[in-house]
């Protein structure tokens, strides 16, 4: 489809990081951008410069985890603007998950479930029957991960579990839409092709009572900043994708009806071939290995 102005586009986890980036890339464009986010201060803050550049811009406090919420944000935006063009399901946490998986805590898999799984499923639910009945060309993007999207991070494996349920959600989306005849495309994100500076690293600041952990971390959260110098002091030289350059390849990639949103990268294409030819040979996955020896 094209990105042209007139359009909606409604980005979840708007306040920052990527969501902010792909509304401001849309309002660049000329569409009409409604910002859905849980952080009330750090959406008042991102929707007040988007109108300081001229956009045109609603912004909603939504948990998209809570199914009524992101309904009321599709009845919201229809009766200010009438039609959606382009649903980005972007909202995502990192679960704060310590140690073996048999020692995660319960709740740090549901609450990384309710925001990364169903957040993308009530976003599907809300808006896509709309969008349909509306006859026009659009668009839905969800993003993923290349942790989970493509092969899993076991250090991390609550996220990388629900990112890859979010590749197999859109491939499902993308079939049924296909078997409707639909003006509406789908497509999955994988930002990248290096780290990004956002904030999941922080995403327990937002995290609620209902999901509380049960029982206290026995290290301190770590800051991206503090990983990163970590890193560097381990010698290792860490590079970062600026997010506007995801921007502009979802927009990109919206336009060209691409449904693997996933830049060139020889780690990512090496992970994939790797975690191919394991399932094809029906053996061990060896690409697990260094973390395996850890």
């Amino acid at each position: 489809m094209e990105l042209r102005e007139g359009q909606v586009a409604v980005v979840t986890g708007a306040a920052s990081g990527i969501g902010l980036a792909m509304a401001r890339r849309f309002a660049a464009d000329g569409l009409r951008v409604v910002l859905a986010d849980v952080e009330e201060g750090a959406l008042e803050k991102a929707a007040t410069g988007l109108r300081a550049e001229g956009a045109t811009v609603h912004a909603r406090v939504v948990d998209v985890g809570a199914r009524e919420q992101v309904l009321a944000l599709a009845d919201e935006t229809y009766e200010k603007f009438g039609a959606v063009h382009v649903l980005c399901n972007n909202a995502g946490v990192g679960s704060g998950a310590e140690g073996r998986m048999w020692e995660h805590d319960p709740n740090d898999w549901k609450w990384a479930f309710e925001v990364n799984v169903w957040g993308v499923f009530h976003g599907i639910q809300a808006f896509v029957p709309r969008m349909l009945a509306g006859g026009e060309p659009g668009h839905v993007v969800n993003t993923s991960s290349g942790d989970g999207g493509i092969a899993p991070l076991p250090t991390a494996s609550v996220y990388a579990v629900t990112k890859a349920a979010v590749v197999t959600m859109t491939e499902s989306l993308y079939a049924h839409l296909k078997a409707e005849h639909a003006r509406v495309g789908a497509s999955v994100l994988f930002p990248g092709p290096h780290m990004l500076r956002t904030g999941l690293w922080e995403s327990h600041r937002n995290r609620p009572d209902r999901y509380a952990k049960s029982r206290p971390r026995r290290t301190p959260y770590r800051s991206l900043d503090q990983w990163e110098a970590a890193m560097k002091e381990a010698g290792q030289k860490v590079r970062f994708t600026p997010v506007e350059q995801v921007a502009d390849f979802v927009a990109d990639g919206i336009r060209a009806d691409r449904f693997w949103l996933l830049p060139e990268s020889e780690h990512s294409d090496r992970q994939i071939r790797a975690r191919s030819q394991s399932m094809l040979d029906r053996t061990d996955p060896a690409y697990l290995e260094h973390f395996i020896l850890d």
